[in-house]
């Protein structure tokens, strides 16, 4: 034991030592005395928090080759199915990893979870309760392969945690994290598993998706900004043989009664929630009558399965990332239940933002400099998203004239259509908005790719996720990327419309991407359009060379 501990702090500053690593140093010297070594386990990204979104994130992570830990305190997922609908987009990066088809989605001409209002499920259906309030003119395009989905978040989170388990990840639940200390090489993170044993976790990134009270971020001092603390809520979580309701495609209704009021929803497992929108306390006997007045019939058997408690906030990280540490999710930003899905949906793209970045560091080929567009790209959309729910009427209680005064933008856009505008990117004028329907961008830089059909079952999306794609119809550019590939860290698949790609309308394809027959367009790993060209100029290849390197960051030779 060290007993000048001031004389030796200044020793260890005058070899320029970091204060943190003295503290390891003296930690496992500690150890060393007691005559046990402490055990230390390395990986490349740890992911502290096994929800929705770090699941998410462990899974996109493996299915990339990256060696990664997740921990999480809980012996496994709530009792309490939590999330309510997965949109199309979601499913989208599911199915980038092979999840999707095993996930129950809404087919159909609407792909999206609908919601009416209703006085019962008995009663009288009154309408439609569009999830933007906006008129939105109805349009024959296929916005993507995917559906929608309302699979319960207790069951959707085993599934992304085998998933990821077969790419190989390390998922260690009842496993708490104690503290961590970062320093320009690494994260240690300390911590204790189930059986009470403490060990060290050494990795070079670290991913915080510990929740709204995220202990990480409060560690690293990231303040947040927004309306804060809103309301509490209740609900109970029962089963009942509904079935019969759910045949004219809703799985959401708002109760209207005179006097009572309640949220409605299924997983379309059996089991259905009621939401109440105060913090009372009730009873069992109440909580039954309750449900009977939502279903409208006394005579169908009930079983209450739990009860929930819900503290809804608005608030947004004033920063993403701390050093080697990124937030994600409720960490980065707590959204107030919506129509438009914004809270676990919002999460599950933070984490596949970056996944793709990380892997492109860790192996090498890019500039730790690539990981600062994860901020500059989603702390953005979360900003938009927020202020979409303020300018709706869902929470007029708490908006202010300001808020009202946002102009309430088309789902399809908030959904297909965010623009992403980061130092990876080719930038568009100042004045573009920051989401639009898919065919109006046409194939707009730091926007999605948008989904064509290119065979019964196949997107473009399918060709996206993997790595860096350039589409083209024209056969210098095709030449071009395979010598950038073979001079560069980072390999260029190449698709030519008309050969490699059949679609049937070539016109139609030149009008999404926004090309013409000589252009070409570079999608990034998430399926973002990194860069675009109408023409074939002579200086084509330095200029491919130029958005490549400034896409991915590349390090250069």
């Amino acid at each position: 034991m060290i007993k000048n501990k001031l004389y030796f702090d200044k020793y260890l500053s005058n070899l320029n030592i970091p204060k943190r690593d003295y503290m390891i140093l003296q930690q496992d010297k500690q150890k060393d005395s007691k005559g046990s070594e402490e055990r230390t386990e390395n990986c490349s990204v740890l992911v502290v928090g096994g929800g929705l979104v770090g699941s998410s994130a462990a899974l996109f992570l493996a299915q990339k080759g990256i060696s990664v830990i997740l921990i999480e305190r809980h012996a496994g997922s709530s009792p309490h199915p939590r999330a309510i609908g997965f949109t199309p987009r979601t499913l989208e990066l599911f199915r980038s990893v092979g999840l999707a088809d095993r996930i129950p989605q809404v087919h159909g001409s609407k792909k999206s979870v609908r919601r009416i209002r209703v006085e019962s499920l008995a009663g009288e259906w009154f309408e439609e309760q569009s999830w933007s309030p906006v008129s939105e003119e109805d349009t024959n395009i296929e916005y993507s392969p995917c559906g929608a989905s309302a699979i319960a978040q207790d069951r959707l989170e085993p599934m992304l945690q085998q998933k990821a388990r077969e790419f190989g990840a390390d998922l260690r639940f009842s496993t708490e994290l104690l503290r961590f200390e970062q320093d320009s090489d690494r994260v240690i993170a300390f911590v204790r598993d189930k059986e009470g044993n403490e060990y060290k976790i050494q990795a070079d990134y670290m991913i915080a998706a510990d929740g709204h009270r995220s202990p990480i971020r409060e560690a690293l001092k990231i303040g947040r900004q927004g309306k804060g603390y809103l309301t509490t809520g209740r609900s109970v979580l029962f089963k009942a043989p509904l079935n019969e309701y759910l045949e004219k495609g809703f799985f959401q209704f708002t109760i209207d009664q005179p006097g009572f009021g309640a949220f409605l929803t299924t997983y379309n497992d059996g089991r259905w929630v009621l939401f109440y929108p105060d913090d009372k306390e009730r009873d069992i006997a109440t909580m039954e009558s309750d449900i009977a007045k939502a279903v409208g019939r006394s005579d169908i058997p009930i079983e209450i399965v739990i009860t929930g408690r819900w503290e809804v906030s608005a608030l947004i990280a004033d920063s993403f990332s701390a050093g080697r540490i990124f937030i994600a999710g409720d960490a980065a930003h707590t959204l107030p239940p919506n129509r438009g899905g914004y809270g676990a949906n919002t999460g599950i793209e933070d984490a596949h933002n970056l996944a793709w970045k990380l892997e492109s560091v860790l192996s090498g080929k890019s500039k730790t400099s690539l990981l600062e567009t994860y901020d500059e790209e989603r702390r953005p959309i979360a900003w938009l998203r927020y202020k979409q729910i303020f300018a709706k009427n869902d929470y007029k209680a708490y908006s202010t004239e300001e808020d009202r005064a946002v102009p309430i933008l088309d789902s399809r856009a908030m959904e297909f259509g965010q623009l992403y505008r980061s130092s990876g990117i080719e930038q568009g004028a100042a004045e573009l908005p920051p989401a639009l329907r898919p065919e109006e961008w046409a194939g707009q830089p730091g926007t999605r790719a948008p989904h064509i059909r290119i065979g019964n079952d196949r997107s473009t999306l399918d060709l996206f996720q993997k790595g860096w794609v350039l589409l083209t119809e024209n056969s210098d550019w095709k030449n071009l990327s395979a010598r950038l590939s073979s001079e560069s860290e980072i390999k260029i698949d190449c698709y030519q419309v008309g050969k490699d790609l059949l679609h049937s309308e070539e016109e139609s394809f030149r009008n999404s991407f926004g090309i013409g027959p000589k252009g070409a367009v570079l999608i990034r790993p998430d399926g973002y359009i990194a860069w675009r060209s109408s023409d074939c100029p002579a200086e084509a290849y330095s200029i491919l060379s130029t958005a490549l390197a400034q896409g991915a960051g590349l390090k250069e030779k």
